[in-house]
């Protein structure tokens, strides 16, 4: 069952100081640079993944092709994607060792949260960090 509570939100969120943004964009406009960015100010080191710019860098992080290729530990992995291309970042967020997988406002997809749930990861669905952090009142990690 995803993470639903406060304090257990809020919990991982202050745990956490590695976060993979898989569906990073370089586009200012979009959501996951704006999230991206703003996950910066609060003091998390965000990798973006996005296989279609791999090699580029968005806010001074290389973008990796899949989490596959990343070799620090993940504590989030933060997925903007559509619901049913979620369960591919989910499946490679377990094949990694990820801590918790994130998926954004609108991403919800059971299949995948149940995978996720099953092989020890905690799961957090259809919310972004960048409205939750603020509205819990964390403070930046460090």
């Amino acid at each position: 069952m995803p993470l639903t509570h406060d304090e257990d939100i809020a919990r991982l969120l202050g745990d956490a100081r590695t976060i993979a943004l898989v569906g990073a964009s370089d586009r200012p406009h979009r959501p996951s640079n704006r999230v991206m960015r703003f996950l910066q100010g609060q003091g998390y080191r965000v990798i973006p993944v996005n296989p279609q710019i791999t090699g580029e860098h968005v806010h001074g992080e290389f973008v990796w092709r899949d989490l596959s290729q990343l070799g620090d530990p993940i504590d989030i992995v933060d997925i903007f994607r559509r619901p049913e291309a979620a369960g591919e970042a989910v499946d490679q967020a377990i094949a990694i060792g990820a801590r918790a997988v994130w998926m954004q406002l609108g991403v919800i997809n059971e299949a995948a949260a149940a995978r996720a749930e099953a092989a020890g990861l905690k799961v957090v669905m259809d919310r972004c960090p960048a409205i939750e952090i603020p509205r819990l009142g964390l403070q930046p990690v460090g």
